[in-house]
């Protein structure tokens, strides 16, 4: 979204489509719903391309029909093909949000915060055929904050990658800047995640724990099992280490105050809880109702 409107605000260029996911079901009555990108792109009058794969013909032809100078692309989920690279004289633009060539893939910005990284970033580069492997036009950094999760690391990152990306296309049209070759050195990948992904696993150290919930929120969302059912877990703290002793790794105490659960290093206080077909709540209330014995686990 940041990036469409920058470079829908800006003079210098002219947005001539959108090409964004199919609609895709959403809400209680399951509707074909428009994505955000897509809902912009119609408010601003523009023709919008959803193809299920950018490989389909039809899409290929528009495209060419089009024949778009440049086709910047941010955060799309599917490998353009040739045929498709080919059509834009000045090629596509990618801003991917990490520094790279640091973790290319679908999820560089969960995988920097799981692994402890202090700073990240974003990059644009010259889309090609391999995966975010093609040479970078620019660069900005943002520093992990020690409370950062994914979605609010990725919506600045959102916000400082909309100017790179315009910026890097304002070089393109006036011929000032170069791609350069990304380094052999230092590549690392970041594969999307699915849900057994952000099983949370109290038996690791409390950073891991801590690092992990906060990767993966707001989605796929942290869980794990309480009593047989699937609970979902919102960011959490340490424990004073002074006033917690002896819980066994997903072992719960509870307070008037917090929910404290074991870790193999000491003890994390729980953030909000969601129980299974329950809104989210701050885990002392989720406690009042779920009562949990004392001995007891998440498993």
């Amino acid at each position: 979204m940041p990036s469409l409107l920058a470079l829908l605000r800006s003079d210098r260029h002219e947005v001539a489509a959108v090409v964004t996911r199919p609609d895709a079901p959403a809400g209680r009555g399951r509707r074909p719903t428009r994505s955000p990108v897509g809902t912009l792109a119609d408010s601003a009058g523009l023709e919008v391309l959803t193809p299920r794969r950018p490989s389909e013909p039809d899409f290929v032809a528009r495209l060419s029909a089009l024949a778009p100078d440049c086709c910047p692309i941010v955060g799309y989920g599917a490998l353009v093909p040739r045929a498709a690279l080919e059509i834009p004289r000045h090629g596509w633009v990618n801003l991917h949000f990490s520094l790279l060539p640091a973790w290319r893939g679908a999820a560089p910005v969960q995988a920097a915060i799981r692994h402890g990284d202090e700073i990240t970033g974003a990059s644009t580069f010259a889309l090609e055929e391999g995966l975010d492997t093609g040479p970078v036009y620019g660069t900005v950094t943002e520093m992990i904050r020690p409370e950062d999760t994914a979605g609010e690391l990725l919506a600045r990152l959102a916000e400082a990658g909309a100017g790179l990306l315009l910026a890097t296309v304002d070089g393109i049209a006036d011929g000032t800047v170069c791609p350069v070759p990304q380094s052999a050195e230092g590549v690392s990948h970041a594969p999307k995640l699915n849900s057994e992904d952000a099983h949370v696993d109290f038996s690791t150290p409390a950073f891991a724990v801590d690092r992990l919930v906060r990767a993966v929120t707001p989605v796929p969302g942290a869980w794990t099992w309480f009593r047989g059912g699937r609970v979902g877990l919102g960011p959490v703290r340490d424990a004073d280490a002074h006033t917690v002793t002896g819980l066994a790794p997903g072992e719960l105490r509870v307070t008037k105050r917090e929910v404290l659960v074991g870790t193999a290093t000491g003890a994390v206080r729980l953030g909000e809880i969601t129980a299974p077909g329950k809104r989210a709540m701050p885990a002392p209330d989720w406690a009042r109702g779920a009562r949990p014995q004392p001995g007891e686990r998440f498993e």
